[in-house]
């Protein structure tokens, strides 16, 4: 039986329909809004997994090209590995979900969502948190939802709920809050240098607007939900819990701080304190029991120091930023290059600058077709002292690699100015907290370093927070490893010295009140300029010009009408153009022309051939052209690419020409003018026009045995071929000597015409 509940969200109506299709699944709905349809899906394992200590839950965002009418463009015709953006969707379902699951439960957790319909104009990915939340809640998996979700636009100073894709483009705003009845529990924005407090009003304004979906959940749970599975939570024993923390306490200091420096001091005082314990406890329980019990024990130990002395675990104040050191131009053969290091954290950011050819093309159900700037994140092993497989990038990877990318395009410069394609490369060297905020460091100063002409500098920074009893709580400024893994949130903000262009919030409790967002964007901002300050210490603007092994593009115009003539059939010609002069070529519809390459002669020898391709032939126009094809009365010249014209056999010479055959053969150069060109387009050449007129220029020795002249070369011949024949007056013809030379004792004289 198909149940329907809707709600109207902005004038569309959204309805979440459950009963007609996944019926096996613990949880199933159909999210519909516009004409965009996403089926989710929710699973759980019948038995937990032992020897964990984490919630194994997998989002999984399923897009399916049919969904716009599109066919993948791979070889096999039908979807791969999932996109990037499908990737961030999961992600962007993932980090509102977990929170709201028990802490200790340990039944793996599967939700799929997967994408029937798209309308082109409503991004599904807001209609996969509704589902995810409405799949869970109707299911028997232990869940705190509801959950909803709204995107916010700032269009012309105003607020716009759930903009389509053709607002956003008018948009200073692109931002995502998903949050709970009490308060939000993911943010991800992209903005143009807006100010602290027009984000904050957006946020209020998103979460104010899921308060509808929210109670269509609540209805829908109602009436539909089934009871929730029992949980048996696993407690630790009091005693080692107790003497776990007292051991802490005694071995890490009274009022004042831990005074770890780096993970290296860090770990070697943990490993001491887990071989204490083990010796101690270690005969009645478990190893896991004791590992727990040291980490409880630890993360009370450092948020009382934090909340009750102010002091963290380096020693640091709340809003102190660990020691930065910048370096640009660190490799000689790369484009740009940027090393940006604070702390134990340590980020290489290469920047390669390319034609536009070399965008990314995207095959996906959104609107977007090809991308001229990417930012990639590489996170190796080696970065936290680490010994794993090296592969392809997982999710972490791409996520933090797209937060850089947003956090960076509203300062690249305009396409028509700048028409490169842009990739950066972040190489994370050392790990210890806040990668990508310093990855977004790097690549500023990596564009800076490659000449990329940025309106002005971006940085980032992470803030974290830690809660206590009565609402007391601590926002930290630049956090580390250990209070990311021990604190209760992960705040991302990046921006220029005049607002935010990029956040992202993740949290590990039910919400975080509009107080602590206020005072982690404004401690964010303070942050942020501090580090801008540090980085144009070292590059305060854009070199001038751009590396030296980077390609320079020139631009061309040539009549749109004759860009066929450019492309050639299936590309030949254009593939032929770039193989010769080791250039790169793209053409744009409106006959703008890109030619790109480090060297200026290779540039210069594609836009002649170029030229030669796109001239227009001309009554009256003298041009060299290579004779194609020889027929017993006349030969046909290629005087421009693509374009030949006939020379009639009386037109070859200024003297009567026996055949054709003796005067020119295929592969010769030859002078020849354009005489006519008929209505039918084709055109009449001649080569004895060119004759004469030389013949009257000044200087030119002219005889009647003298049929080229020798002082105006106007063919090259690239075939050997006979003696031309020759008249004697006694002999009659015959021919010239090897050497070339006429007889010298007979004159030869010009045949009568």
């Amino acid at each position: 039986m198909t149940n329907d509940f809707q709600c109207d969200v902005t004038g569309r109506t959204l309805r979440i329909e459950t009963g007609k299709l996944a019926e096996q699944a613990n949880g199933a709905v159909t999210v519909h809004y516009g004409e965009t349809v996403v089926l989710v899906t929710a699973c759980v394992s019948a038995e937990p997994r032992e020897g964990i200590d984490f919630l194994p839950l997998t989002i999984d965002y399923e897009e399916r090209l049919y969904a716009a009418g599109k066919i993948p463009g791979s070889f096999f015709r039908r979807e791969g590995r999932p996109s990037q953006e499908a990737v961030l969707t999961s992600r962007l379902t993932d980090r509102p979900l977990r929170p709201l699951f028990p802490k200790d439960f340990r039944r793996d957790v599967q939700v799929v969502m997967t994408v029937l319909s798209a309308d082109q104009e409503n991004d599904p990915d807001i209609l996969a948190i509704i589902g995810a939340s409405a799949a869970l809640g109707i299911s028997d998996i232990p869940f705190s939802g509801p959950v909803a979700a709204s995107r916010v636009g700032y269009i012309d100073g105003e607020y716009v709920l759930n903009p389509t894709f053709t607002e956003l483009t008018q948009s200073k705003l692109d931002l995502v809050i998903a949050g709970t009845r009490d308060g939000a529990v993911m943010i991800e924005a992209e903005a143009k240098e807006l100010t602290e407090d027009i984000v904050l009003k957006g946020i209020k304004f998103g979460h104010e607007a899921n308060q509808e979906v929210i109670k269509l959940q609540e209805r829908l749970i109602q009436a539909l939900g089934r009871p929730k599975m029992e949980l048996k939570a696993k407690e630790l024993s009091p005693e080692l819990q107790t003497d776990v923390a007292a051991t802490i306490r005694d071995k890490l200091g009274q009022g004042q701080g831990l005074g770890w420096k780096g993970q290296a001091e860090r770990e070697e005082v943990l490993e001491q304190l887990q071989e204490e314990i083990a010796a101690k406890w270690g005969s009645t329980h478990s190893a896991q029991e004791i590992s727990s019990a040291l980490e409880l024990g630890l993360k009370q130990r450092v948020r009382a120091l934090i909340l009750e002395e102010g002091t963290r675990p380096d020693g640091r104040g709340l809003t102190d930023i660990r020691p930065i050191s910048c370096e640009v131009g660190t490799f000689p053969r790369t484009h740009g290059s940027g090393l940006f290091t604070r702390g134990q954290t340590q980020v290489l950011t290469i920047a390669t600058l390319g034609s536009p050819g070399q965008e990314q093309q995207i095959d996906g159900i959104g609107q977007e077709e090809s991308k001229r700037f990417m930012h990639h994140y590489n996170f190796p092993p080696f970065s936290t002292g680490e010994v794993k497989r090296m592969g392809s990038p997982g999710r972490r990877e791409i996520g933090h690699g797209a937060l850089a990318e947003r956090a960076l395009a509203p300062v690249l410069p305009d396409e028509v100015d700048f028409p490169y394609t842009i990739r950066l490369v972040s190489e994370v060297l050392s790990s210890n907290g806040s990668t990508s905020m310093a990855s977004v460091c790097g690549s500023t100063l990596s564009l800076m370093d490659a000449g990329v002409p940025i309106k002005t500098p971006v940085a980032g920074v992470a803030m974290g927070l830690i809660t206590g009893e009565n609402s007391k709580f601590a926002v930290l400024t630049d956090i580390e490893g250990l209070e990311d893994a021990l604190g209760d949130m992960d705040f991302k903000v990046a921006g220029t010295a005049d607002g935010i262009t990029a956040l992202q919030m993740d949290i590990k409790i039910k919400s975080v009140s509009y107080e602590i967002m206020e005072q982690c964007l404004s401690q964010a901002r303070d942050g942020r300029l501090f580090i801008l300050e540090r980085m144009k210490e070292t590059i305060s603007a854009s070199r001038p010009e751009i590396s030296k092994y980077a390609p320079r593009l020139t631009k061309i115009t040539i009549d749109p009408e004759k860009i066929r003539h450019v492309i050639g059939p299936g590309g030949r010609t254009i593939r032929s153009i770039m193989s010769e002069t080791k250039v790169t070529v793209d053409v744009e519809n409106d006959g703008t022309v890109l030619i790109g390459s480090p060297s200026e002669e290779a540039t210069q020898q594609a836009i002649k051939i170029i030229e030669e391709l796109t001239r227009d032939v001309e009554v009256g126009g003298t041009y060299t052209g290579r004779v194609t094809r020889v027929t017993n009365f006349g030969a046909f010249v290629e005087i421009l690419p693509g374009k030949e014209g006939l020379v009639h056999i009386s037109e070859l010479a200024d003297y009567h020409a026996p055949s054709v055959a003796d005067v020119v053969k295929v592969g010769d150069e030859v002078m020849v003018m354009v005489t006519e060109i008929d209505r039918m387009g084709r055109i009449n050449l001649s080569r004895r026009a060119v004759l004469e007129k030389l013949s009257q220029m000044p200087g030119a020795r002219l005889g009647t045995d003298q049929k080229e002249p020798p002082s105006y070369p106007f063919r090259k011949r690239t075939e050997s071929r006979p003696p031309r024949p020759y008249r004697d007056e006694d002999k009659g013809y015959g021919n010239r000597s090897a050497s070339g030379e006429r007889p010298k004792s007979v004159p030869p004289e010009r045949p009568p015409h």
